[in-house]
């Protein structure tokens, strides 16, 4: 067998995910491995798709968004999955880039309201930002 497969412990330990979230990928249907009896054994096809699962969770795509973009590609093929993409990721890009600036407002908030409680409990003065 020249395709190597990963166990259950394997695969669990090479993406650093717990057992409940490699059974819950399962059964929301984002990996499909190989049963043999309680045995699971995970492809070189399901390892590729945890890495895209696990990427496109750190993006903030929903599961079901992901589980959909995989799925294009064995419904309509690369070129329909590679358009769906750039609109996820355009999308995407819109989110993070507002979620940013909401970001940097509430730090400059709370930094302000820091300064101003150290300046009047007389604590250490204002550190640099």
């Amino acid at each position: 067998m020249a395709e190597k497969h990963l166990s259950f412990k394997e695969m669990c330990a090479k993406f650093d995910v717990t057992p409940r979230t490699l059974r819950y990928y399962e059964y929301i249907e984002l990996l499909a491995p190989i049963r043999e009896g309680r045995s699971r054994w995970y492809t070189p096809r399901e390892v590729a798709r945890m890495t895209l699962i696990l990427r496109g969770r750190r993006f903030g795509f929903s599961l079901e968004e992901i589980r959909q973009w995989l799925e294009l590609y064995g419904t309509e093929g690369t070129e329909a999955q590679n358009r769906a993409w750039l609109d996820l990721a355009d999308r995407q890009l819109v989110e993070l880039r507002r979620q940013q600036v909401d970001l940097g407002d509430t730090i400059e908030d709370l930094q302000a309201l820091r300064d101003q409680v150290a300046s009047q409990a007389g604590g250490p003065g204002q550190v640099d930002k």
